[in-house]
């Protein structure tokens, strides 16, 4: 083919002398016929291998079974692969039909040597783009940041293929590129500081398993509470409960603190821990007519008889007098409420029995006494969970005044004036 050009534009230049051209014009409209020429053949090869890359490619990915190539067709993988043939075509054809002018010789070169380059990185970037598709479709890879991973090879491919770009563009050799930057990395660390940190927190992220796709995160700093949705170079996308999204610096994910609820989710139950603020003065002993009364509750019934028989046995052993009830061994009505509750916990169905399941008193406060659920319900659905935990207190809180306790509560204006 080369050849051929070649002899054209030897018969083209002695034809156009013969038609009375000076040296200059004849050399110069054989020239422009070569690039016609050319220009006309590689407008052929990019009909036929278009044709077959992208027509036929797209034919046989349908039959397969594989998803892959579907993906290829998709990201137009085979559509830049046509561009690039003809491109080669002239990138060779270019020292043949400006033999005769070595300047523009040398700067056509070097202009269609750097968009190969860039068509190149750009048809591997829809390659990696394909795999990244094909990865996500794979259970045991939706909840890998696999754009995070494409993102980080692109990189590396981008900067080595700058690198070869200059090489070309000002003959210098790659050696003497790396030397170079090596001499202006710390302008370089702080035009792409963000870049960089991205990518180091990137590879931590991946290596450590700190983040998934999918995961149920919650950081405060920026305002975040909801799934994963994507993980890139950059950024971390997080969607809200509410539906908005927020954007978090991927960096941050190992600067700042944050909370996962992957092991949570990963677990046999979903912890309860709220408390109950009990008025200190309304805890008091109870009288045996209180005791009668509060054997009607069954599920603490059973308990009351074994206690009660226990400390009047203990109370007689040590001949206490309980003329004053402080003397000797008493139950409370706080004491009660306290095993009424793990009464009710242990008897309430939807919460994990083989998992920690307690009520504790915690260190007074100002506000009163401190008395805290602790458990672990069943399901882990967020609306499910709320209306377990509001069942669950709903019932403790009308249950309260049965033991004559009183739960803590700022008075109001009226409540001061009486």
């Amino acid at each position: 083919m080369h050849k051929t050009l070649e002899n054209i534009y030897c018969w083209c230049y002695p034809l156009f002398r013969k038609w009375g051209m000076n040296d200059t014009i004849a050399s110069y409209s054989s020239l422009v016929v070569n690039i016609l020429l050319l220009s006309f053949l590689t407008y052929i090869i990019y009909m036929v291998f278009r044709f077959f890359l992208v027509t036929v490619m797209a034919v046989v990915a349908k039959k397969t079974k594989t998803k892959f190539d579907d993906l290829l067709i998709s990201n137009k993988t085979a559509k830049y692969i046509s561009h690039l043939i003809p491109l080669l075509f002239i990138y060779k054809s270019v020292p043949v039909i400006l033999n005769d002018y070595v300047y523009w010789e040398t700067v056509f070169g070097k202009l269609v040597g750097v968009y190969i380059i860039l068509l190149i990185l750009w048809i591997v970037r829809t390659v990696f783009n394909a795999l990244r598709d094909f990865l996500k479709t794979k259970p045991e890879y939706s909840d890998k940041p696999i754009d995070s991973y494409i993102q980080v090879i692109m990189l590396i491919l981008w900067m080595i293929g700058v690198t070869v770009i200059i090489s070309e563009l000002f003959n210098v050799s790659a050696n003497t590129m790396f030397a170079t930057l090596g001499a202006v990395s710390a302008i370089i660390l702080l035009i792409f500081r963000d870049t960089l940190l991205g990518f180091v927190a990137s590879v931590q992220v991946s290596l450590n398993d700190m983040v998934r796709i999918g995961d149920w995160i919650t950081f405060d700093k920026f305002g975040a509470d909801g799934d994963v949705i994507e993980i890139n170079l950059a950024t971390v996308k997080v969607r809200n409960f509410d539906n908005t999204t927020t954007t978090i610096p991927t960096y941050s994910m190992i600067a700042d603190s944050f909370r996962n609820w992957r092991g949570m989710l990963n677990s046999d139950g979903r912890r309860i821990k709220r408390h109950l603020l009990i008025r200190a003065k309304s805890i008091r002993f109870l009288t045996e007519d209180e005791l009668q009364k509060l054997k009607r509750i069954q599920l603490i019934s059973h308990y009351i008889d074994s206690r009660q028989l226990e400390i009047n046995k203990y109370n007689l052993a040590h001949d206490i007098d309980k003329s004053l009830p402080l003397n000797g061994r008493n139950l409370t009505n706080f004491g009660l409420y306290r095993k009424y509750i793990t009464a009710y916990l242990e008897n309430y169905p939807s919460l994990n029995k083989d998992m920690i399941l307690l009520c504790r008193q915690l260190q007074p406060t100002a506000q009163g006494i401190p008395l805290e659920i602790y458990a672990f319900t069943k399901d882990k659905k967020f609306e499910n969970y709320e209306y377990i935990m509001a069942d669950i207190f709903d019932h403790l809180i009308a249950a309260i005044g049965f033991f004559d306790l009183e739960i803590f509560e700022l008075s109001t204006g009226k409540e001061i004036q009486q």
